[in-house]
């Protein structure tokens, strides 16, 4: 049984190793190297056998001219005539003659006693009449052709032939041939390839351990990027993969990387500062609802005491029940379920009937609030949430105005271009009031974030970035100007008259 579990061990690293990205791309490597060694291998053999064929060629053609030239025809026919005194011509022409074959343009080989057809020549295989005359033919026109042949012995031979004519004796070409062994130039080749294919192997083993050590190298960085991810934690999220400096992907991985720790850092702290304070704001209430309910239970005497507490209860009921729908209302838009009612509406209308729900609250906070509406603004939008849109801001802008400041709120209708831009209804909410730090302005739309303020009734952090989603759902823009002490400035730029998408996604 320990041996079977040692098998099912061995078997299962097998397995996992070759489906490790390491091992895939040194295969891949190897493969192409092997393919790239035989490709060199198939190209380089007839390139070196082109080569060295070249070379015998070449030698062919000196030796056919050297026999041409001491071939003379005479009276009495063909016939050799070195030089006598010299012993080096002497020497070449009986080389010559041993590689030598003439025929006549009949295609008949000529044997006298001075010119006859070499041994060598006869063992390779004399061409016959028909084969020669149809050479020459040929050689008339190309001057020299090449082949090669075997003897009886398997020696291979190339021999070069031509049409030899003597205008002024001879009258019909003949047929001359010379071959050269090239059982060297053969042996060559052949040791050469058993070389290659006896290295070959070597250089295959030595690309695939050069190939590992590199796959290792590369894919350093990504195993860093897995071995940062496995120590990730809700309490870790400081985790940063140095960048290697090389510009190349994957610095651009590790860069990725770091930057969607960065932004899951900064979702965690605000998730986090969320939990915070949701925990406060829905432990606040229900702590006062218990304990008015407790107080009445234990002090109420009569039916008016009951009545005050349970209305005190039901009061902080729907301040709790608030907290929740927008609560709902995030989780709805942060996964795209929140659909919205597009009807055809005038938003001048729904402006001026916000404005004067709020007049109250401005009175009462001795805030002037004014308004500068065009006569009509048509939009196609979902009512509700162009109605919160409006609430969030003028909420906003009353909250942080102090007593004796104001809120203009303008709202005009700036034609497009027929055909490139459409018509526009610019809405815009300025107020008087504390302002906003210039390091916040980047963040106010995001969801939690609440700039520091010393108002103890300030909110989730929703409100602005519920403005944000519902301006982003109608197709619109969003811009906000803000000095501290001096007051701000938000203004929304939606399509008038222009449908945009049914289904917003925050």
């Amino acid at each position: 049984m320990a041996g079977w579990a040692r098998v099912r061990d061995w078997t299962g690293r097998a397995l996992r190793l070759t489906r490790s990205l390491r091992f895939r791309l040194t295969l891949t490597y190897v493969l192409f190297f092997s393919l790239l060694l035989a490709f060199v291998g198939v190209l380089f053999y007839p390139l070196l056998r082109s080569i060295m064929y070249e070379q015998v060629d070449e030698t062919l053609d000196e030796e056919w001219d050297a026999a041409r030239g001491y071939l003379h025809y005479e009276k009495y026919g063909w016939d050799w005539l070195p030089d006598p005194y010299d012993s080096d011509e002497q020497l070449t022409v009986r080389r010559l003659k041993d590689v030598f074959m003439l025929a006549d343009s009949n295609g008949k080989p000529i044997n006298t006693d001075q010119i006859a057809v070499a041994e060598i020549y006869r063992s390779i295989g004399i061409e016959s009449p028909a084969e020669i005359r149809g050479r020459l033919q040929r050689l008339l026109r190309s001057k020299q052709e090449y082949e090669t042949r075997h003897d009886e012995d398997g020696i291979p031979y190339r021999i070069r032939s031509g049409a030899l004519k003597l205008a002024d004796k001879v009258q019909r070409p003949y047929y001359m041939a010379i071959c050269r062994s090239v059982a060297v130039e053969e042996r060559t080749l052949q040791g050469i390839t058993t070389l290659y294919l006896r290295v070959l192997p070597l250089l295959i083993g030595l690309s695939s351990v050069w190939g590992w050590f590199m796959a290792g190298r590369a894919l350093r960085p990504v195993n860093s990027v897995a071995q940062a991810a496995q120590r990730i934690s809700g309490s870790n999220l400081s985790i940063r993969i140095p960048s290697r400096g090389a510009g190349d992907e994957l610095d651009h991985l590790i860069a990725t990387f770091n930057g969607m720790m960065d932004r899951i850092g900064t979702s965690f702290e605000k998730i986090r500062q969320f939990s915070t304070d949701v925990s406060h704001e829905l432990r606040t209430p229900l702590t006062v609802i218990r304990g008015q309910l407790e107080v009445a239970l234990l002090s109420a005497r009569s039916e008016e005491q009951y009545r005050e507490a349970v209305q005190a209860a039901l009061e902080d009921v729907e301040r709790l029940s608030h907290i929740v729908r927008a609560l709902l209302l995030l989780s709805q838009s942060e996964t795209g379920q929140l659909v919205l009612q597009k009807t055809e509406l005038d938003l001048a209308a729904m402006t001026h009937d916000l404005v004067e729900e709020f007049r109250v609250s401005a009175e009462e906070k001795h805030v002037r609030l004014t308004v500068d509406l065009s006569e009509t603004c048509p939009l196609t939008g979902d009512r509700i949430q162009i109605e919160r849109l409006l609430s969030n801001l003028l909420s906003n802008a009353l909250k942080y105005t102090p007593e004796g400041g104001s809120v203009h709120v303008r709202l005009s209708r700036e034609p497009g271009i027929a055909g490139i831009e459409p018509a526009t209804a610019r809405l815009t909410v300025e107020d008087t009031g504390v302002g906003i730090p210039a390091e916040h302005l980047q963040h106010i739309f995001d969801r939690f974030y609440k700039v520091p303020s010393a108002d103890p009734e300030k909110g989730l952090g929703l409100g602005l970035s519920f403005v944000a989603w519902i301006v982003k759902a109608h197709g619109g823009a969003i811009d906000v100007q803000s000095r501290v002490n001096e007051g701000s400035r938000f203004t929304v730029t939606l399509p008038a008259g222009v449908a945009s998408l049914t289904t917003a996604e925050a």
